[in-house]
């Protein structure tokens, strides 16, 4: 879901913080299965902050019954795969890749 070229960019050693930054900000601390994400979009009404393990921000919420993902720039993912459960967290598959500002 990137730019042509920017894959390839991002795995050169020069740019190994940058794409630490973009890795990171894919997860949150905890064992948030979708769930724990549902109730935090009720209490939130309507959508939910999260900090990433970047420090940075995602927020989730639901529409249409599917849960969504919104970065800092705007951009949206759907979780389309849930609760997969690791022993170090829970993943949840999206189907676009989110961006720090």
């Amino acid at each position: 879901m990137l730019p042509a070229g920017t894959v390839e960019t991002l795995v050169k050693p020069e740019n190994k913080a940058k794409l630490t930054d973009i890795l990171t900000y894919h997860v949150v601390s905890g064992k948030l299965d979708a769930d724990a994400l549902k109730a935090k979009i009720k209490e939130g009404k309507g959508n939910a902050e999260l900090t990433t393990v970047a420090g940075d921000k995602v927020w989730v919420m639901k529409k249409d019954g599917k849960l969504l993902l919104k970065d800092e720039n705007g951009g949206m993912a759907e979780i389309t795969i849930k609760d997969v459960y690791q022993s170090n967290g829970v993943i949840h598959v999206i189907d676009h890749v989110v961006l720090p500002k």
